[in-house]
């Protein structure tokens, strides 16, 4: 009987937010900046500055740089946030100095739905006229993809609904996708490098394709190939990796988010 996400989170001692939380944080190491979406994002640098990357700098697309929130925000405008914060700018200032200066070296995000070369929806699910759900759009995500050094997508779920070989609308575009349509359009950065789900890590090869780099513990290579809408192709070497210790588990749980206000 193959294992389902459930049972194989059950089986770790985690629940998927967990796994995918502890499994950011160690792709966060030595990171510096970071632009990251609230939810697990948010969750995944609290538990770095913690951990891997102690550094870390976060960035809120309501202004706030380098914060230092004695709890977790539970919205970009959460008050929390100003309060230690390195520096609090408008938001044109930072879309225009720091975002598209250069000067962030990841930006996380969240998505509905990503194809092979990291393109994410994140407006709506079926058509745009009648869609079937209706989402809350872009944010800042598309300069995000635009003018980080490097893009982290993280997907609590991965199934050939989430993981398609065409989006059902195109939110914010890879820089392959924005290359096809403008050959000139200026880049920074190299687009989605990254993407974690709850059965394993996707990495862009030298041409932007996301390929199977590692899957996690009891999840075997059949099962993500099966389980992404577009023909998943492997890198070189496909890493298993290993579940989150006792001690990060803990750390998340009774410090980092103990009021559960991420982890599900």
């Amino acid at each position: 009987m193959t294992a389902t996400p459930t049972t194989l989170a059950h089986a770790r001692h985690c629940t998927d937010s967990e796994l995918l939380t502890v499994i950011s944080s160690h792709f966060l190491a030595g990171k510096r900046r970071v632009f990251a979406g609230i939810g697990l994002p948010t969750l995944a640098v609290a538990l770095a500055a913690r951990t891997t990357s102690p550094l870390i700098e976060q960035i809120y697309e309501s202004g706030v740089c380098g914060a230092h929130p004695h709890k977790l925000p539970e919205t970009i405008a959460d008050s929390s946030l100003a309060t230690g914060a390195e520096a609090i700018l408008s938001m044109s200032t930072l879309f225009g100095y720091v975002l598209q200066g250069g000067h962030v070296d990841v930006g996380f995000l969240g998505a509905a739905q990503i194809d092979r070369h990291g393109s994410l929806n994140s407006s709506v699910i079926g058509p745009w006229d009648q869609p079937q759900v209706r989402l809350p759009g872009s944010g800042g995500a598309i300069e995000v993809m635009a003018n980080s050094q490097e893009v982290f997508v993280v997907l609590r779920r991965h199934d050939p609904r989430s993981l398609v070989n065409q989006l059902d609308f195109c939110t914010s575009p890879s820089l392959v996708r924005a290359r096809q349509a403008h050959p000139k359009v200026p880049t920074r950065g190299k687009g989605v490098t990254t993407v974690i789900t709850n059965l394993g890590v996707l990495r862009a090869d030298q041409d932007g394709e996301l390929r199977l780099a590692a899957v996690h513990e009891g999840v075997s290579i059949r099962e993500v190939v099966a389980a992404t809408g577009w023909p998943l192709q492997l890198s070189d070497s496909v890493e298993v990796l290993s579940p989150p210790t006792a001690e990060e588990l803990q750390l998340l749980r009774e410090e980092v988010d103990p009021a559960r206000v991420y982890l599900r």
